[in-house]
């Protein structure tokens, strides 16, 4: 490709990015009173959803566990497609064969039960568009506290997106993610039974559910098998052929500098990418100071 060109749409991604910018994170605004309006929005999405099996920057089965309060959580999502569709999922999308997909997601404890975070920003790396930014995304999460304690654990996740017009067909789509599990010492199931939703009726929603069978062989390692599966819209299921249903085969490792999940994903139908890799880095980038415990001669000058 001419350089010429990869700087020209590298300008269009730039200019994509700028109007994002603008509409998620106006001036002024700040972690409560965000809070309080995607609370709203949380209520409006029972009237929206979204069409079509595009391409994807997160890749994941959420468990229900969340930043402590006050903590600051950078997770760096990334996702390759060695063997993929070769045909754009509507007019003008990027193309999933070859392509590579990342963002970082910044994630914020608030209390116990609720974790706000910020995708920014979607990026591709595609067959026939080069470099391109592509969305971002602001997350709430709201969960059953110290889930990783209890057998039985819950949550529900919404997502609220800007898209560039070459990720989704529609700028705006949200996402409604139930979250169900049990922790049965050394197994896990967690079921993410999702509704996506691009804001045109309920008919319209897409049930994307997701599924995790995972074993956890030691505190640092654990073992999974995924399911993602995209079944269409509520009203009508597209055929089973044309459905999106891919398997994955999961490890992660947990250690005191970098928690890491990587995956192989192998495609189900034809009309989902035959093989699709992942990998996920994450780390705590801020926490609290924890009050210094007081001296003996500051414990003695103490009434």
């Amino acid at each position: 490709m001419a350089p010429a060109v990869c700087s020209a749409r590298s300008h269009r991604g730039l200019i994509n990015v700028k109007r994002i910018f603008g509409f998620v994170l106006p001036r002024g605004l700040t972690l409560h009173r965000s809070t309080i309006i995607f609370l709203a929005l949380a209520a409006a999405l029972i009237a929206s959803p979204r069409s079509s099996f595009a391409q994807t920057d997160e890749i994941q089965v959420y468990d229900a566990e969340i930043a402590e309060p006050g903590v600051i959580n950078l997770m760096w999502h990334q996702n390759f497609t060695p063997d993929g569709i070769k045909a754009p999922a509507f007019p003008g999308a990027i193309i999933s064969d070859h392509s590579y997909n990342g963002v970082p997601e910044f994630a914020f404890g608030i209390t116990p039960w609720f974790e706000q975070g910020l995708y920014i920003p979607v990026y591709s790396v595609s067959r026939g568009r080069g470099s391109t930014l592509d969305s971002v995304k602001l997350r709430e999460l709201f969960v059953r506290p110290h889930a990783a304690d209890h057998k039985f654990f819950y949550g529900m996740n919404f997502e609220f997106s800007y898209n560039a017009s070459y990720w989704e067909d529609r700028h705006f789509t949200s996402e409604i993610r139930p979250i169900i599990g049990w922790h049965l010492k050394p197994w896990d199931i967690i079921i993410n039974p999702i509704l996506d939703t691009d804001w045109t009726g309920v008919r319209n929603y897409q049930f994307n559910p997701e599924l995790r069978l995972a074993y956890n062989y030691s505190p640092k390692w654990t073992f999974a098998t995924e399911h993602y599966g995209g079944y269409g819209p509520l009203h009508q299921f597209v055929a089973v052929n044309d459905q999106y249903h891919a398997q994955w085969a999961v490890v992660d490792h947990t250690s005191k500098i970098l928690d890491v999940e990587a995956g192989i994903g192998f495609g189900l139908t034809s009309g989902t990418d035959k093989v699709t890799l992942k990998l996920m880095l994450s780390r705590d980038i801020h926490r609290p100071k924890e009050p210094a415990e007081a001296t003996p001669n500051q414990q003695a000058r103490t009434p």
